[in-house]
């Protein structure tokens, strides 16, 4: 399969090239998006992919959300499908990739991680066995990443929130306020140089369930979503996400 990488100068395009020359999922990247340069790219790089029409089968997306609308309209005029990766998405961005669904296959997904999926659905099941219980989630970055909390995060908080229907979240705590019962507190962390780490902390009076997923590699998160381009060449219109590749394959 023939990939476009946006965002191919960053830790994560890196990521790609570096599997994709191993052979994996047949995966062969014939052009690049950035404005930060590669040593010695075996293939084109362009600032924006709407400056060049390039043959391909499927981009992946691992820029900034601010790039979106236009890689979208992009997408949609060349008919490509697009594995997005990027997180902190605006309102206004969320539309724009659910208009773009009705026209090309969409992949979207705050993590590419399979684990993640899997912390995801045990988090739900946990929420469901302990309807009183405390839920915490805790998640922690390298001091360089920009949205606070994380796309997983808010993940794994709006998944708990399809069991918990009226649960708030609150964003890291201060002042004299009392924890509500249905209150599911998010706090992030940013130090060193830490890939990825999300736990979940479910507790009542005589117990605590702890569910965490750390990443290792980065190369976690560029099989993922070389994993997720390979399922979405040849979908039909439509937004897609990990359940639905895990629950297809």
């Amino acid at each position: 399969m023939k990939i476009i990488v946006s965002g191919i100068g960053g830790r994560m395009g890196k990521a790609i090239c570096e599997l994709a020359s191993t052979g994996f999922r047949g995966a062969q990247i014939v052009a690049g998006c950035d404005l930060i340069p590669l040593e010695s790219p075996d293939f084109p790089i362009y600032p924006s992919p709407l400056s060049q029409p390039i043959e391909a089968d499927c981009i992946i997306d691992f820029s900034h959300h601010t790039g979106t609308t236009a890689l979208l309209n992009y997408a949609v005029s060349a008919s490509l499908p697009v594995v997005l990766a990027t997180t902190g998405h605006t309102d206004e961005e969320y539309e724009a990739i659910k208009e773009a669904a009705k026209r090309i296959p969409v992949f979207h997904s705050a993590n590419m991680s399979v684990g993640i999926a899997l912390l995801v659905e045990l988090a739900k099941t946990t929420a469901k066995a302990f309807p009183d219980a405390n839920i915490e989630i805790i998640e922690k970055h390298h001091n360089r990443k920009l949205d606070a909390p994380s796309g997983t995060a808010l993940l794994l908080a709006n998944a708990i929130r399809e069991i918990r229907q009226k649960a708030s979240f609150v964003f890291g705590r201060h002042g004299q306020a009392k924890r509500t019962e249905e209150e599911i507190g998010i706090h992030a962390i940013r130090m060193g140089n830490i890939v990825g780490e999300h736990e979940v902390i479910v507790g009542t009076d005589t117990q605590t369930i702890t569910l965490k997923h750390e990443a290792h590699s980065r190369a976690l998160f560029a099989e993922g979503a070389l994993v997720a381009a390979d399922y979405l060449i040849g979908q039909s219109a439509g937004l897609y996400d990990m359940k639905n590749m895990l629950t297809e394959e």
